[in-house]
């Protein structure tokens, strides 16, 4: 019973935090383009900041406790090894996307909207990537 309400709060927290990095860079898209200090400018600061600190970082965390917990239920094996592998992935890039947001929040952001769009894929391949792994245990 524990086991399964541990997966239960693993996968909620996973797709919440899996949410927050798909929508932190598109934010990141739209702030690039707007102008430095107006507005809309502050208006982006304010929902980046909300969206990183009070949904994806607790997630993150959240996600990793449970994932672990389960983890030394389930036993190590050669698909889980590839998964946390890559969840170590996405946790640097929840990480990089919190140094992009003190950019954004200190008025100096240093890439380009397309810069975002770009790199707004990278947590989208790692899902797919993650699982499938899930789903077919390879």
């Amino acid at each position: 019973m524990i086991f399964n309400i541990i997966k239960v709060i693993h996968i909620v927290s996973v797709i919440s935090w899996m949410a927050g990095l798909l929508y932190l860079p598109r934010l990141f898209v739209y702030h690039a383009n707007s102008k430095i200090a107006d507005e809309t400018s502050n208006t982006f600061k304010v929902m980046e900041r909300r969206l990183y600190w009070y949904i994806c970082t607790p997630a993150l965390y959240i996600s990793w406790i449970t994932g672990l917990f389960l983890t030394y239920y389930i036993g190590i094996e050669v698909w889980l090894i590839l998964k946390i592998l890559l969840v170590f992935a996405l946790t640097l890039f929840h990480f990089v996307c919190g140094r992009w947001l003190a950019g954004f929040t200190d008025n100096r952001n240093l890439h380009s909207d397309k810069f975002y769009r770009f790199v707004n894929e990278v947590p989208t391949i790692i899902l797919i990537i993650v699982i499938t792994l899930v789903v077919f245990k390879f």
